[in-house]
């Protein structure tokens, strides 16, 4: 076990930079540090703003949206787009940049968002308020909640917490120890829900709490295990 954490925090890390052009701006810009504090900060304000939209926007599209909201959609993809267009043009083998998974994990992320700010926000424009298709686009409104996934832009931010990425190796090394102890904690909760329920077979506490094998599983890890509180949310 000591010598597989050893090994995950012993690998050498993969550097994008290596695959980038010696010279020029755009390899310039895309490794300087400026770039990649300005690229956080944004993405952390990102971040920041869904919690005020999810709370003050209740438009079903950009377009019906406030000005506000229109100008920082508007922001957010156009910077993002950029960003993107910056890396990708500092490879010096661009096919090099499938390699990187940040890369295409980051176009993937862009495509969603220009699909939902720009080619959304152009349909409904084209079809019109009462368009024969445009209820089908409005009901479409249910992509913003892919907006979710630009939080997962925040796992950037782990590259700059080295101390983060020591523990994400430690766990990612130990989780198949982990998933041994949490298949053993399940014989043992197997067990003792066969027990349980012919023990309390005919009782007034085994027909609501011990009916079967299943219900008492769910007993005994909800009740046993874990607090009473999560048993209450589970059972309403």
């Amino acid at each position: 076990m000591k010598a597989k954490v050893k090994e995950a925090l012993a690998r050498p890390s993969y550097n994008v930079f290596d695959f980038y052009h010696r010279k020029g701006f755009f390899q310039w810009v895309a490794k300087s540090n400026a770039f990649e504090t300005v690229t956080l900060v944004v993405i952390g304000i990102n971040a920041l703003w869904l919690a005020h939209d999810t709370n003050s926007n209740q438009s079903e599209s950009l377009l019906s949206a406030r000005i506000d909201f229109q100008v920082a959609e508007i922001f957010f993809c156009t910077y993002y787009a950029i960003e993107l267009f910056v890396r990708f043009m500092a490879f010096r083998r661009k096919c090099d940049s499938l390699r990187d998974g940040w890369f295409v994990f980051d176009s993937l992320l862009v495509l969603m968002m220009l699909g939902e700010t720009l080619l959304l926000s152009v349909l409904l424009l084209l079809l019109g308020p009462d368009g024969p298709a445009s209820t089908a686009v409005g009901n479409a409104s249910i992509l913003r909640l892919f907006r979710l996934l630009r939080l997962s832009r925040m796992a950037r931010m782990l590259r700059s917490m080295p101390e983060l990425m020591i523990l994400i190796k430690g766990m990612a090394a130990a989780a198949t120890s982990v998933f041994f102890v949490m298949c053993l904690q399940l014989i043992l909760l197997y067990v003792f829900a066969i027990a349980f329920t012919q023990l309390a077979s005919g009782t007034m506490m085994g027909d609501y709490y011990f009916p079967d094998v299943l219900h008492s599983m769910y007993t005994l890890l909800l009740y046993g295990t874990f607090l009473d509180n999560l048993s209450q949310f589970c059972d309403e």
